[in-house]
């Protein structure tokens, strides 16, 4: 949900376009997206040389999509060949280039974004899930002529994704062609290098399990499906498993690479300039090998060569990299075990998420009662807010960034889930309505994710009462019990009944994973509506953020991070309950309180009283007293 401010400007600011409904905006928007990106003339001249391109590989159509060749949700921009080919900005989209025509598909958080970037580019919009927007393959069947090509390059493209586009392109009499070469590298001109950053060792104090003891951890999982070897791809994946981390990708502290775990040993392909000499011994130590980033490829078509048994690849690999292993390795398609066992955080993880709250609580504190101060005085706008919160958390210990693009949304903005301010959308906050602010940080010992709505002056009484509603799913999931067994589908109901009984809803999910000082947003449990078939284990990390969002209005979401903790054992079996890791008050200004049920009422103090008793050792004298205004006990 979070995305690069260098690549969101566009989205507000045509936003602000919608808004006004004035040509002459409109106009602007456009230009300055043009600016950013490129000009129109040179879109379209990028478009005819990757049609040059096409013809002489006999291809009729090329897809380009927003992914890399490991999967992940933010990208290098070494990879972002979607934004170069198309001018578009946005973080999510396919473009689709046949020799005469050329269409880019996006969701509805940039149908008005992609409007003003991609005009006059030749570029058509196409929005995607509609019910009158064809699917890709469809828009080919019908553009195409039987027989012709369809290129993809198989490294950007997962297994998954392309074999779906292969059976559907099939039905309508194409061929899906996968590519093993970038062709964008020779057209390209100035392509992003990858980055060249060293990786650093996160140590056995933080991870609470060596390295060595994850590899064996791997090794008998694959074993279980009668595989010998592992090919991981996913970056989090492999810092996870090596006990490293790095800086390639913006708000997750992850490397650009790939790790092969066999019986006869392990090898990670890497950029060597990446491997200082501490890691390098480190990796020997555990009996990792290291070899040149681009060498997997080579390494895969000497499996048979050199390792004994079944290569295990994960559905969400990229095809380039299934596609060889297929031809010269007997190979299965599961899912990566990593996954699951990095979602299960140890004791020492679990303790490291609890002081990474407890700093994160105090630059929290520190700020709320700062905003108290600054926003009457006059001045302050989204972005400085944004940065007021960035620089008190950066006093705090082993802190390592931030780990998403703070969303500071006033008023009406907060109703855009995905806004992001920008100097041209930025305004001035005022002692009235609700600021919403979604933020995290990443911190050696584990990352962080928080939502407050908070008032800033007097509220009208339907911003009182959506409040309200949603602070009771936000209760309600916190404190839920469960039995073992139990999917994150099976408890989205708690955060949504009430507001549900108003007729209201909200179309994302409730509740994500967290990696441990990784990516923000981790699975594979969550809490949605659409079926998560996931169980969730004590030990799991899940975020609780239940919302309302009336456009042009206001907008408003409370969230906490939650660890899933034993609650008893009976007669019939294990139960389960969560444990509030987050350390902050919640507003109790916009509280209608006649909402409230008894029960929720003592849940709020008793979370409260939590906060504060967590708090205020790290606090001085003022500090502690607005603490302790802000988590007195409410009362009726």
């Amino acid at each position: 949900m979070r995305r690069k401010i260098t690549y969101t400007f566009v989205i507000y600011k045509t936003f602000v376009c919608f808004l006004s409904k004035m040509k002459e905006k409109s106009y602007l928007c456009s230009s300055l997206n043009r600016l950013i990106m490129a000009t129109i003339s040179e879109i379209r001249n990028r478009l005819a040389s990757l049609r040059q391109e096409m013809e002489a590989r006999q291809l009729s159509a090329f897809i380009v999509p927003s992914t890399d060749p490991h999967s992940g949700e933010y990208v290098p921009e070494h990879w972002e060949t979607r934004k170069w080919i198309t001018g578009f900005t946005g973080s999510a989209g396919t473009a689709v280039i046949t020799l005469n025509d050329a269409g880019l598909w996006t969701d509805s958080r940039y149908f008005i974004q992609a409007e003003e970037q991609l005009e006059g580019t030749g570029v058509r919009l196409f929005k995607d899930r509609l019910p009158e927007t064809p699917t890709i393959a469809e828009w080919l069947g019908s553009s195409l002529n039987e027989g012709d090509k369809v290129g993809i390059d198989g490294w950007v493209n997962s297994h998954q994704e392309a074999s779906g586009l292969k059976k559907d392109l099939k039905a309508r009499g194409l061929t899906l062609e996968t590519m093993t070469e970038d062709i964008f590298d020779t057209l390209w001109e100035g392509r992003p290098t990858l980055p060249q950053t060293p990786v650093f060792i996160l140590g056995e104090e933080r991870t609470g399990a060596s390295c060595t003891e994850k590899l064996n951890r791997i090794r008998e999982a694959i074993a279980k499906n009668g595989a010998s070897a592992i090919i991981l791809s996913a970056l989090d994946e492999i810092a996870w498993t090596l006990n490293l981390r790095g800086d390639d990708v913006h708000c997750n502290p992850v490397f650009i690479s790939d790790l092969l775990i066999s019986k006869e040993g392990y090898t990670l392909y890497i950029l060597e300039d990446k491997i200082t000499d501490e890691v390098r011994t480190y990796l020997k130590a555990h009996q990792v090998e290291t070899k040149t980033y681009s060498r997997l490829a080579e390494d895969i078509k000497a499996f048979k060569e050199k390792h004994q048994g079944v290569l295990q690849i994960s559905p969400l690999a990229n095809e380039a990299l299934y596609d060889l292993s297929s031809r010269y390795a007997d190979t299965i398609i599961a899912p990566s075990p990593v996954a699951l066992m990095k979602a299960v955080k140890n004791e020492t993880e679990q303790a490291g998420f609890r002081k990474a709250m407890e700093k994160d609580g105090v630059a929290l504190v520190k700020f709320l009662r700062w905003l108290e101060k600054a926003v009457p005085a006059g001045g302050e706008t989204e972005l400085s807010v944004d940065k007021k919160l960035c620089e008190l958390r950066a006093e705090q210990t082993d802190f390592r960034g931030i780990s998403f693009d703070t969303i500071a949304g006033y008023k009406e903005h907060a109703a855009i889930v995905h806004y992001e301010a920008t100097p041209e959308t930025d305004i001035p906050l005022k002692a009235e309505g609700l600021l919403l602010l979604d933020s995290g940080a990443q911190y050696l010992d584990g990352t962080t994710d928080i939502t407050r709505t908070l008032p800033l002056g007097p509220l009208t009484e339907e911003e009182k009462a959506d409040y309200t509603l949603v602070l009771k799913g936000h209760l309600q999931l916190q404190n839920a019990h469960f039995p073992a067994g139990t999917c994150g589908t099976q408890l989205d109901v708690l955060a949504r009944s009430a507001m549900w009984k108003c007729g209201i809803n909200y179309l994302h999910g409730t509740g994500h994973g967290i990696g441990h000082f990784l990516c923000v947003h981790e699975g594979p449990h969550q809490i949605r509506m659409n079926h998560m078939p996931t169980l969730l284990e004590a030990g799991m990390i899940v975020t609780d953020e239940p919302g309302i969002y009336k456009a042009g209005r206001h907008g408003i979401r409370i969230e906490n991070t939650l660890l899933i903790v034993p609650a008893q054992e009976t007669e019939f079996g294990k139960f389960y309950k969560f444990e509030a890791l987050t350390l902050c008050p919640i507003s109790k200004e916009a509280i209608a309180i006649h909402l409230l049920s008894d029960e929720e009422l003592v849940w709020l103090n008793e979370y409260h009283q939590m906060v504060y008793n967590r708090l205020y050792p790290h606090l001085n004298e003022e500090e502690q007293t607005w603490l302790k205004e802000a988590t007195s006990p409410l009362k009726r």
